[in-house]
């Protein structure tokens, strides 16, 4: 299918060569030039504007974007919308608030206008992995973005969760429980490192892949870390939070559910800002080998 592509960051770029090496026709755009020339190696016809990108779609357009939450999609939808038709579909694959994604579905339907709120995980590994995608939004909308999905995902790696807010409420959930899942290792990390032992970690994560209940990709890129840096010497312990945790504890809040594993995970996250204990180092090692997350380097 042909498809336009917004912004061509950590995740942008690498979704849009898979789209290619899959057949797709893909128009690219970024705020800068040079990724927008990195897509036009791997194959892309690359766009100077929105207005030459919805310019190259034949119509109806389906139009991908993967940019920050917040205003960032609404320049980009009030821009586009005086390029757009009846028929053609807009899909946010960024970790915006499903309450967002809902209301922006209302405002587009009354126009024709079709909106996809895509769910993504994958990170700086979903070009070789493919992205594990959750997608909101109505039926017909969902059939016609199939060919990229399955191309995108790995094989059984898509869902249609649900109506528009659907799929990003689930990966706004999905990134509450990493939370739950890095700190976790993080903390058992520490007590191991504080150990009389003189374990080494790379070794004991990779053992630990091999047959037990705690194995998992996370640990796979804990031993990765280890290995370049088995003290995590290099960086500071200072771990960000995107949004996502935030609002998977606020929605618990809400809803009158106890979550406090993920509460306090994020919460560690706090105070990580403040100290910089090993743990906090594994954190920021892990965000940075999945999504490859700035780390902050002593």
């Amino acid at each position: 299918m042909q498809i336009g592509f917004v912004g061509l960051g950590r995740m942008g770029l690498n979704m849009t060569r898979r789209l290619l090496q899959g057949g797709h026709a893909v128009v690219a755009w970024d705020r800068d030039r040079a990724p927008i020339e990195q897509a036009r190696s791997f194959g892309a016809t690359p766009a100077a504007s929105l207005e030459e990108l919805a310019r190259a779609l034949a119509p109806p357009r389906t139009i991908w974007a993967m940019i920050p939450a917040g205003p960032p999609v609404e320049d980009w939808i009030a821009h586009m919308l005086p390029l757009l038709g009846e028929g053609d579909l807009l899909v946010d694959g960024g970790n915006s608030s499903y309450l967002d994604s809902r209301r922006r579905h209302e405002a587009l339907a009354p126009r024709g206008i079709w909106f996809v709120d895509a769910g993504t995980s994958g990170g700086v590994w979903g070009l070789e992995n493919g992205y594990c995608l959750m997608v909101g939004g109505e039926p017909p909308a969902i059939a016609r973005l199939e060919p990229a999905l399955e191309t995108l995902a790995p094989p059984l790696g898509w869902l249609h969760a649900g109506p528009s807010g659907a799929g990003h409420f689930a990966k706004m959930i999905h990134n509450g429980i990493e939370y739950g899942l890095m700190q976790s290792y993080a903390e058992g990390f520490e007590i191991l490192k504080s150990s009389e032992y003189g374990y080494d970690l790379a070794k004991i994560a990779a053992l630990w892949n091999r047959g037990s209940v705690v194995r998992s990709w996370l640990l796979e890129l804990a031993e990765r870390a280890f290995v370049q840096d088995p003290g995590l010497e290099k960086i500071r312990g200072w771990v960000e939070d995107s949004g996502e945790g935030r609002w998977t504890v606020e929605e618990a809040i809400h809803r009158g559910v106890p979550a406090p594993v993920l509460a306090l995970s994020l919460f560690r996250r706090f105070r990580s800002r403040q100290t910089d204990a090993f743990a906090d180092r594994v954190l920021a090692a892990l965000r940075n080998e999945f999504g490859g997350h700035a780390v902050k380097e002593k």
